[in-house]
């Protein structure tokens, strides 16, 4: 099976998970890694399967991964695996934690499932983790979103942990669910 593992990635998070999906990616198959500014979309269909990871940009991915998914075209023959790295805590934590993961990374997922509606992808799944903030969307963060020193706090020795030692595990774990997957069909 040919495999492509691509990532968008300003601060690093990103291409770490990239880099444990193609560790995985690479046993017994033909996987190619990727940084995602050397890809074009026509280039996809040289692959049977596509993990494509994103940072999560204002709640989405990223506005060049937007642009280039939306250029997909219908019905394309790879199938599609998506991963995302996000600088807010994920839902399963608290109430307040669901809130902000759903103000700040909930569209990342959305998109993906709406290439499998509206472009007919073959779409394998999501994976998702946090990943320490860039310097300015530090910044952001503590100015607009997690304002209460104590929170702010808890955030920030949580957050520079990312992508951890668990993440690359979880990481790999759904790269194997993934590739099974496909060669199952």
């Amino acid at each position: 099976m040919k495999i492509l593992v691509t990532y968008y990635s300003e601060t690093g998070n990103t291409k770490m998970i990239a880099e444990a999906i193609h560790t995985i990616a690479s046993q017994n198959n033909d996987s190619t890694m990727k940084d995602f500014k050397d890809l074009t979309v026509e280039e996809l269909a040289n692959y049977d399967l596509v993990f494509l990871g994103s940072a999560c940009h204002h709640a989405d991915l990223a506005p060049p991964v937007l642009r280039f998914v939306d250029k997909i075209p219908k019905s394309p023959k790879f199938k599609l695996a998506g991963f995302v790295t996000h600088s807010t805590y994920p839902p399963e934590g608290s109430e307040r934690h669901a809130e902000l993961f759903e103000q700040w990374a909930s569209k990342c997922r959305k998109t993906f499932e709406i290439l499998q509606t509206e472009k007919n992808v073959d779409y394998k799944g999501y994976f998702r983790c946090m990943g320490v903030p860039s310097k300015p969307i530090e910044g952001f963060i503590n100015a607009q979103i997690v304002t209460d020193d104590e929170e702010w706090a808890e955030y920030m020795e949580i957050v520079v942990k990312h992508p951890d030692e668990k993440d690359i595990k979880n990481a790999k774990k759904f790269a194997k669910e993934v590739i099974k997957n496909v060669e199952s069909l």
